[in-house]
């Protein structure tokens, strides 16, 4: 598998872990060191992949089961060696995020190690 097709795999379990409600996703997409931060209403939200994994298995019913249609958008992947970055666009309880995603590859995996959020609307 190419790297751009490896990290759109893992861009794609992190979608699923929200879509659906899945702590484990999360924790399979993410580096155990890496961190969540950005802006919603209330300020800004800093999270590390513990928090974010229980955030997201809170949300109960999943977009899924509501039956919310799915929306990600994989708008860029810029790979350098050993590291990339990605922004992708998603709906996420009602709110359209613009999302930087930096990943590393370890031991032939790649792997989100932060993220970025913004929320659009």
């Amino acid at each position: 598998m190419s790297d751009q097709a490896a990290i759109e795999s893992v861009i794609q379990v992190y979608f699923d872990s929200m879509f659906e409600s899945d702590g484990d996703k999360v924790r399979q997409a993410f580096h155990p060191n890496a961190k969540i931060t950005g802006y919603l209403q209330e300020g800004l939200q800093e999270m590390d992949v513990a928090a974010f994994a229980s955030f997201v298995e809170a949300q109960q019913p999943s977009a899924k089961d509501k039956g919310d249609s799915p929306i990600l958008d994989v708008i860029s992947i810029e790979i350098a060696g050993e590291t990339a970055v990605a922004r992708i666009r998603d709906v996420y309880l009602g709110l359209t995020f613009l999302d930087s995603l930096s990943f590393l590859k370890m031991n032939d995996s790649w792997t989100i190690y932060n993220k970025l959020f913004h929320v659009e609307t």
